[in-house]
């Protein structure tokens, strides 16, 4: 449907670390053609963030998929490429495995104020901990009950988390019933969520670290 909001997640790699001057022609090729696919009603939003050489995209497709190709040509020449099934590609999915709301429709995703911070993590997870907090995560999706931002959507890949939320948080569950207590969060906290994350320096001891977005584009 034309109305449809889907939440596409995608994961890139630079070929090094390069500054943020070296890029700033290719990021404002991709921020043009990103603000072309919002004023053509294709988009809401679109996020690029980075950390290092790492680089995860984040966005809301109106009706088809938008896939970074189209708009984030800019940015190949810098990239390396991820191989694949059936050929090499310079952006790999990521599993959209964690959220708190499922989008009905444009006028119920559109948000009635512009989010004052629209943040971008990261965590990562000790490979013999995936399968647990994959397990976890989608039983606590499944139950729908938790309450959480409405904007807010973990993915994954390899064992790298890339996590999109805003504030001022608006608070609701899938259900859309705040009145409902989730078990399955109970089962999560029993299995020591602690355990499940690798704790780099840069994380100064939290789960999940925020990382800069090269750029936000919003409806």
């Amino acid at each position: 449907m034309k109305d449809t909001i889907t939440r596409f997640h995608y994961r890139g790699s630079l070929n090094k670390e390069y500054s943020d001057t070296e890029l700033s022609d290719a990021i404002h090729q991709c921020t043009d053609s990103a603000q072309k696919l919002i004023d053509s009603g294709r988009a809401m939003t679109i996020a690029l963030y980075h950390y290092k050489h790492m680089l995860f995209l984040y966005v809301e497709a109106i009706g088809e998929e938008c896939r970074p190709e189209e708009f984030c040509s800019g940015l190949t020449l810098y990239m390396q490429l991820w191989p694949g099934i059936k050929e090499s590609r310079v952006w790999a999915d990521m599993y959209h495995i964690y959220y708190h709301a499922v989008p009905e429709n444009i006028e119920d995703w559109k948000r009635p104020t512009k989010p004052e911070l629209q943040r971008g993590r990261i965590a990562f997870l000790y490979p013999d901990k995936l399968y647990s907090y994959i397990h976890h995560h989608l039983a606590i999706v499944r139950e729908g009950i938790l309450t959480g931002d409405k904007y807010q959507s973990i993915a994954l890949h390899e064992n790298i988390l890339f996590s999109y939320f805003e504030e001022p948080k608006t608070i609701i569950n899938i259900r859309r019933d705040t009145t409902l207590t989730s078990k399955a969060i109970e089962d999560w906290l029993a299995v020591d969520p602690e355990s499940h994350f690798m704790h780099l320096p840069e994380c100064k001891g939290a789960n999940f670290m925020f990382i800069p977005a090269y750029f936000i584009v919003q409806l």
